[in-house]
């Protein structure tokens, strides 16, 4: 059966985890839901997002930890890291099961052929939450949740994902550092939150050379991130030929982001997408795109909704020559990956 119209998830419980003056607040998702509605979802098929399983979430994260979210959330509640950035109170279990949940369904259904491409959009993001610490606003790890869900229970072999959040995705760098099952590929502005993510972290033993971390200077445009993307990134994730490709979307590399420092454009998410779902085409790989960052919540919407359309359609990707930092970087991949 030809796979059917693509998938868009969320939940209303994602409106539930309350953090008050906190730049990750439910706003996101109500101007991202305004915006695709006056789109009528660009066609896409929308889908309640479920709860993680236990044991979903304890493959990825340590029991412990998982515990603490729980305990915390049901309980007085509070922050889960020591810089007070992760606020957790009574709405953030719920929010925080629909939202592993969510990018676990959206790899069930992708790799269950029922669809080319999907989108999740539940908050809070995932991809600073390692195995039993956080912080960045995030409760668990969606993106690697789902894929650690694919590699053990849905048939996959090998999963790509592809972190543009303009922060680097610490949490998921780590849970799969040492892992040659997964391909994690992150760019990001370099000095900005975490502080992790140089170009000679490639990852340890079994999972050396399936780390690619791609940093880019403040300022950085299309230009800079589009060219990573093209000459680094894809090529790699050719070689590496992925069952599953998963999108750590973060839209804070937007030029109007409260929190970023880059100066990507809506149409910028747009021609990363086109690229990334040309890659899936290529290798016969489904692509799905799980909600990280953004922080101004009229850029991410029209953001998430340009990428929702991009994914969804055919037009090609342009080609651009490599931008000179292009170059730097893949003297580093290029131990590993015929670039």
């Amino acid at each position: 059966m030809p796979p059917g119209a693509p998938l868009y998830f969320s939940h209303p419980a994602s409106l539930g985890h309350l953090t008050g003056l906190h730049p990750e607040q439910p706003a996101r998702i109500t101007a991202i839901e305004r915006e695709l509605e006056r789109l009528a979802f660009a066609g896409y098929e929308r889908r309640s997002a479920p709860e993680a399983s236990h044991e979903a979430l304890c493959a990825v994260h340590a029991e412990a930890y998982v515990e603490r979210v729980r305990s915390l959330a049901e309980g007085a509640g509070g922050f889960l890291d020591a810089a007070a950035m992760t606020v957790v109170g009574p709405g953030s279990w719920p929010a925080a099961l629909h939202g592993a949940g969510g990018a676990c369904a959206l790899a069930e259904a992708l790799l269950a052929g029922e669809a080319r491409v999907g989108f999740c959009a539940t908050r809070p993001p995932g991809h600073h939450a390692a195995s039993d610490t956080t912080s960045g606003f995030c409760l668990f790890n969606n993106v690697a949740v789902a894929a650690r869900h694919a590699l053990d229970s849905l048939g996959a072999r090998r999963v790509f994902i592809l972190d543009w959040d303009v922060h680097h995705g610490d949490g998921t760098n780590d849970l799969f550092r040492d892992s040659g099952a997964v391909l994690f590929a992150s760019i990001h502005q370099w000095g900005l939150f975490p502080g992790t993510g140089a170009t000679h972290d490639v990852g340890v033993r079994e999972g050396e050379g399936f780390t690619i971390n791609l940093p880019v200077p403040p300022g950085s445009g299309e230009e800079e991130w589009v060219s990573m993307l093209e000459h680094i990134v894809i090529p790699a994730a050719m070689e590496f030929r992925p069952d599953l490709v998963l999108i750590s979307a973060g839209f804070d590399a937007h030029r109007d982001d409260l929190l970023g420092g880059c100066l990507l454009d809506t149409e910028s998410f747009a021609e990363m997408a086109c690229h990334v779902r040309a890659l899936g085409e290529t290798v016969g790989a489904p692509v799905g795109a799980v909600l990280e960052g953004g922080y101004t919540p009229t850029a991410v919407a029209a953001s998430v909704a340009a990428t929702m359309e991009a994914l969804a359609g055919d037009q090609a990707p342009d080609s651009i020559a490599p931008h000179f930092s292009t170059s730097r970087a893949a003297s580093h991949v290029g131990h590993y990956w015929e670039l």
